[in-house]
């Protein structure tokens, strides 16, 4: 089917649609947990939703691994300087498992005290607290997998993960059937159920990255070397990128406290809706992980004109991409989240969520595209002010005072996507200044 377009497209495709699919499965394989326990309470879709939300601040630490893995890494492979490539790896991989364990410490501690902050119903914390605790024991898993995932990447090899991300959904699945139920014998866990059978999977993940390392089955040679100089190189763009998604994260569980005070199905219908939409900008994050790769490829080749031409042809199959889903999102919302729960309120509260944002996926993929590409090029601190200003300036101040003047959960949702446009224009304006050219790693 690739094979039907231009040669100059057909690169970008086999890039950009098989890490769209990796993207898409990664999300489905959150929802899933969703999906399953919805059919519980709504006490654990928001227990469960929101647990995962909290654990994006863990998340935003893997920021500075993806990205400083991509950034330092498809230059190598753009310059066809494998060895380097390769010690690069090795480093990051020892840096990653060492990183992992203080955050693994520090949530552990902090589940609880998440949920009690945001006041949610005793329901909610004392399912929530236990489901993220469960989660921590497959960080240090997490951290590693991310940088041989991202290592393949930046290589162009984007079929491998998408393979076995497969894989890991359909054992997801089943697990959860088995352990939330307590089916065919197993023990009826409820929403614990759901982070075990999700702590199993990532650990296999990770086993099966392992073992493709460990027998030359990826582009780099397995190694135990470790270059200060190359981790100061990718800390120097990762640090940048993973303070700008602490901050986003931040900002979003402000937003999720604005939520919570109109309670706790419109809490779930949020935690729905955010995880709806997931799906439907998985696509846009896809081939955002082709911008990068791309980007980081060509100024490693020393060819910025043509990086640059990438990325706009990119950006223009993820606005085809998300321009249609919109259309469902904004259309028939009520039939996408009754796959989550059968809660009337819920449902209601998610579908307004869903139309609402529906209107803002264009400008969104613009968000996701560039905001790629500038990091790929190493230009992250200014990733980091464009999202800090438009996050706080335009959504989360406004949102507070709207919703403490309306009373309307209607008018906060607004100011969220007012944040997407005005961030969308001015990241657009940023790149086609071509500053990110001069950038060296």
């Amino acid at each position: 089917m690739i094979q039907l377009f231009p040669k100059k497209h057909q690169k970008i495709l086999k890039l950009s649609i098989p890490a769209a699919i990796n993207s898409l499965l990664d999300m489905l394989q959150i929802i899933t947990d969703l999906i399953m326990v919805g059919r519980i309470s709504a006490f654990a879709v928001a227990a469960v939703g929101l647990g995962l939300q909290s654990l994006m601040f863990v998340f935003a630490i893997l920021t500075l691994l993806h990205v400083g893995t991509s950034a330092l890494l498809s230059r190598f492979m753009g310059a066809g300087q494998m060895t380097r490539a390769s010690t690069g790896l090795s480093t990051l991989l020892r840096f990653a498992f060492f990183l992992s364990l203080p955050m693994m410490l520090l949530w552990y501690i902090m589940a609880s005290h998440v949920y009690v902050w945001f006041g949610t119903a005793t329901e909610v914390v004392a399912l929530g607290a236990d489901y993220v605790q469960t989660l921590t024991w497959m960080l240090p898993f997490v951290f590693v997998k991310l940088v041989f995932v991202t290592a393949l990447n930046a290589a162009g090899d984007i079929k491998t993960p998408m393979y076995i991300k497969c894989a890991s959904i359909i054992l997801n699945v089943l697990l959860n059937y088995l352990l939330i139920f307590g089916n065919y014998g197993f023990p009826e866990l409820g929403v614990m159920g759901a982070a075990v059978g999700t702590v199993i999977v990532n650990i296999l993940e990770f086993v099966v990255y392992a073992v493709l390392y460990l027998r030359l089955k990826t582009p780099y040679i397995p190694a135990w070397h470790y270059s200060q100089s190359l981790l100061k190189r990718a800390l120097k763009v990762g640090i940048p990128a993973s303070f700008e998604r602490s901050l986003t994260f931040g900002s979003f569980m402000l937003f999720t406290v604005i939520i919570a005070h109109y309670g706790t199905e419109a809490l779930a219908g949020y935690q729905i809706g955010l995880r709806v939409e997931g799906l439907a900008f998985m696509p846009g994050i896809g081939f955002t992980i082709a911008a990068m790769a791309l980007m980081g490829q060509g100024l490693g080749a020393k060819r910025p004109e043509q990086a640059k031409k990438d990325v706009i042809l990119v950006l223009k199959y993820t606005i085809g991409f998300m321009f249609f889903l919109s259309f469902f999102m904004i259309a028939v919302p009520e039939k996408i989240v009754w796959f989550f729960t059968d809660d009337a309120q819920t449902i209601e509260e998610a579908s307004l969520y869903l139309r609402i944002v529906g209107f803002s996926q264009i400008p969104l993929a613009y968000n996701f595209v560039i905001s790629g590409a500038l990091r790929g090029a190493g230009d992250t601190k200014r990733t980091l002010k464009i999202n800090l200003i438009s996050l706080w300036f335009v959504r989360i101040i406004p949102a507070f005072v709207l919703s403490w003047y309306f009373q309307s959960i209607f008018v906060v949702y607004l100011a969220m996507i007012a944040d997407t446009f005005v961030k969308a224009l001015w990241l657009w304006l940023t790149f086609n200044k071509g500053e990110w050219q001069k950038i060296k790693i």
